[in-house]
């Protein structure tokens, strides 16, 4: 994960899912929501005019020429990862966070395709073992769905435990990548 700008372009996406809002910066991807489709339109039309009043220089123009990048490279990545071509993502990311967030979102993004792992077992890994409610906090305001695989973490005990987006998105994502059913 890199450095993070405010985002500079923004799209949305149809996917198996939901529709997914992608942002990115030109320094990588910076969100990837699953979005509310009531509040959609105006969202982008709020961010379309945004856009367009800072996009007047060319050093600005070639900004969001390496954040267009990133989107189109993020839409590719997710269409075959969502047709089970693809295990493991390779876009820049460029998500907002604290260096704990980071540390935890960086050993997210370590997980192995079609592998489980609990919240403690992130807290051992970033080398903070009594970190766990900590982690599963930086888990839950984790920007990037899906390719910063938190749907990976369940509870110790095996159970599935919360997501952003439902406990039905998360068991529909393991069940993609072919993680046994959880209970």
């Amino acid at each position: 994960m890199t450095h993070f700008t405010s985002p500079k372009c923004h799209a949305l996406v149809t996917s198996p899912v939901g529709l997914l809002s992608l942002k990115a910066s030109e320094y990588g991807l910076t969100h990837l929501q699953v979005e509310d489709l009531a509040q959609t339109s105006l969202l982008v039309e709020i961010q379309t005019q945004f856009i367009l009043q800072q996009s007047n220089t060319e050093a600005t123009q070639d900004l969001l020429k390496q954040a267009q990048q990133h989107i189109d490279t993020t839409v590719i990545q997710l269409t075959e990862y969502f047709a089970n071509q693809r295990q493991h993502f390779s876009v820049p990311l460029a998500p907002k966070g604290t260096v704990f967030q980071h540390e935890v979102w960086h050993a997210l993004s370590q997980l192995t395709f079609g592998h489980r792992c609990s919240y403690s077992d992130i807290a051992n890994t970033i080398g903070r073992p009594k970190a766990v409610r900590a982690v599963g906090a930086a888990n839950g305001a984790n920007p990037i769905a899906i390719i910063v695989p938190c749907h990976r973490v369940i509870g110790k005990g095996g159970k599935l435990t919360g997501y952003a987006y439902g406990l039905d998105m998360k068991q529909w994502l393991l069940d993609l990548e072919g993680i046994e059913e959880i209970n």
